[in-house]
């Protein structure tokens, strides 16, 4: 395989200084990420990433979306009179042509976005950490409230749990694995079925016209977020996913993966519990920061959400195990099965919290 020339690649964005190194960044799964040091010291650094256009097929609205989101954010930022705005919302560069993303000779796609000096991220899901999370994702939603534009879905049906189930359906009816008799999979097929009307009410409120769709980060976890060298929030990256869903995406599908106590493919299913503490920090941070603008039923709703997620979920490991692990990677045949089953009792222990998550709410 040609190694890429990537100064050549650089050389078709406005790019202010002289290309001294380029070197592998980060462990993302989606995109190749890679950080471009300049050789002068009053020049900026720089990212540069080739857009995973296999996943995101429309790249033309995917820049779009993100050029919206983060010139409205920084129309937002400037009203409050914020300090050091530049390391508040990501900026991208213009390519050749005018577009903030450039297609090379092998159809492969590329961005270029100014480096954040002295920024960090963090792995750690502690309480502290995801209340920092509610905090910057509500502040996130509130400032794209009023976007004048409508936005592209840039994965459609990404959290449509419709969807979903009508994907699980066909496949069973398929059963191309012949795994649909298994003992297992017919207990877990018979307890979603007996859910699955409750589960799908966030669609139902959105067709009677009581559940709008807002601009969403729509992967919402504690490495999403950047903070500078006081510990204080710079700014939420990784925009791909950002696009119209109901609150629900941003709210519940935080905490499906934080205030889950053990791994999400743990197969013994007495480590699965939820964390009240996780959900209470986030939901604090969240609502002090979104709260201003959520209508009663997204309020009144957010349980439900955090149900929501690791039910659909569920489906989704479950469905694909039925196809025969095509989507996932799996380490041993069970091994979707095992997520699946996880989910679905994370999502029975979320239902036994139910009461107490509303009246904190509350």
């Amino acid at each position: 395989m040609q190694a890429i020339d990537y100064k050549e690649i650089l050389s078709h964005f406005q790019i202010e200084g002289t290309v001294a190194e380029v070197k592998p960044l980060g462990n993302g799964l989606i995109n190749d990420t890679l950080k471009v040091n300049t050789a002068e010291a009053d020049k900026p650094d720089y990212v540069l990433q080739r857009i995973n256009n296999a996943i995101f097929t429309d790249v033309e609205m995917l820049q779009r979306n993100i050029q919206v989101v983060t010139s409205h954010i920084r129309k937002k930022l400037e009203e409050r009179g914020e300090q050091d705005i530049d390391r508040k919302v990501l900026h991208f560069l213009e390519a050749d042509g005018g577009k903030t993303f450039w297609k090379d000779s092998e159809d492969r796609y590329w961005r270029v976005m100014v480096f954040i000096p002295g920024a960090k991220t963090y792995e750690a899901v502690t309480p502290e950490y995801s209340y920092f999370a509610g905090l910057a994702f509500g502040d996130f939603e509130k400032m794209l409230v009023d976007v004048p534009v409508e936005l592209g879905e840039t994965i459609p049906d990404f959290h449509n749990l419709e969807l979903r189930l009508r994907q699980l359906r066909e496949v069973v009816e398929k059963d191309p694995a012949g795994r649909v008799k298994e003992e297992k999979v017919q207990e877990m097929l018979k307890f979603i079925e007996a859910h699955a009307d409750e589960m799908c009410k966030a669609e139902r409120l959105h067709r009677e016209g009581k559940l709008p769709k807002r601009i969403c980060h729509c992967d919402t976890k504690v490495n999403n977020m950047m903070f500078d060298e006081e510990g204080h929030i710079l700014c939420v990256i990784d925009l791909d996913t950002v696009m119209p869903s109901y609150i629900f995406s941003d709210y519940g599908d935080f905490l499906r993966s934080a205030a889950n106590k053990t791994a999400e493919d743990d197969p013994d299913l007495s480590h699965v519990a939820f964390n009240e503490e996780i959900f209470k920090s986030f939901t604090k941070g969240y609502l002090e920061s979104a709260g201003e603008f959520l209508t009663p039923v997204e309020r009144e709703n957010l349980p439900y959400a955090v149900a929501l997620f690791p039910f659909m979920q569920s489906v989704r490991f479950l469905w694909d195990y039925i196809s025969g692990d095509h989507y996932w990677k799996c380490k041993y045949p069970e091994h979707n099965l095992d997520r699946a089953r996880n989910q679905l009792q994370l999502y029975k222990e979320v239902k036994a919290h139910e009461a107490e998550m509303k009246a904190f709410i509350a």
